[in-house]
């Protein structure tokens, strides 16, 4: 599974890497602007103070501090070298305790099934060749009772037009090629692929990201970014 980490264009694996990581007008500067709302609407789905999370697709650590200094105890895996590297140096000259891993979703679940309260996969699903076996291998990571959020990108003209022509080829948030159309995921294929893992969806969510503001807002309209919250039955 590749995470966005390896899918990327950016900088050189280095002393420059870490930086980009975490500078907020670098490579990765709209993960910086939406991650708030990220945190905040996971943190209102579920408390996260002394809950086992597993984040699926690390990255450099973005989401998984934020995770972290809400009080959850976090396993954060990544199939990049250079983003789990990043993402450890990071926790550390932060002062935060988190596992990160150099795995993908398939070992951890071979070591630790149905061991986590909540699973976190966030804006990888469009960028792996078969999401339906991600989605279904990150669903036997949640323990009975345990909740999954996902959020990643809908197929539709929309998304070709706002996540490609425009944040790509138009305005340059995002490098060029990061994304593909056929790869990306409408909203009814995963609550499908979580039904038969025996979850229900609890809440769904369209996602916009404001590059004027540089900031996003939660909508009812989910054509191009969309946030969806599962529980285990």
């Amino acid at each position: 599974m590749r995470s966005p980490a390896e899918c990327r264009p950016g900088p050189e694996e280095g002393s420059g890497w870490a930086e980009d990581w975490w500078n907020p007008q670098g490579s990765y500067a709209t993960l910086h602007h939406i991650n708030p709302l990220r945190l905040r609407f996971i943190g209102r789905q579920i408390p996260l103070s002394g809950l086992r999370v597993a984040d699926i697709g690390c990255g450099g650590g973005l989401l998984a501090e934020g995770l972290a200094r809400s009080g959850a105890r976090v396993v954060g895996i990544d199939t990049s070298p250079a983003a789990i590297e990043t993402a450890r140096a990071h926790a550390h000259s932060s002062g935060l305790a988190i596992d990160y891993r150099l795995a993908d979703v398939q070992a951890l679940r071979a070591s630790d099934p149905k061991g986590f309260d909540l699973v976190t996969c966030m804006e990888m699903l469009e960028h792996v060749a078969d999401p339906a076996a991600a989605v279904q291998d990150c669903a036997g990571l949640v323990r009975a009772g345990g909740a999954m959020i996902c959020s990643t990108i809908n197929r539709t003209m929309a998304s070709w037009i706002l996540a490609i022509g425009v944040a790509e080829h138009l305005l340059g948030l995002t490098p060029k090629g990061l994304h593909r159309y056929e790869r990306f995921v409408r909203p009814e294929e995963i609550i499908g692929w979580m039904r038969e893992s025996g979850f229900k969806l609890t809440s769904q969510r369209g996602l916009w990201y404001l590059p004027g503001l540089k900031t996003a807002i939660l909508s009812a309209n989910c054509s191009v970014n969309y946030l969806l919250v599962f529980r285990s039955s």
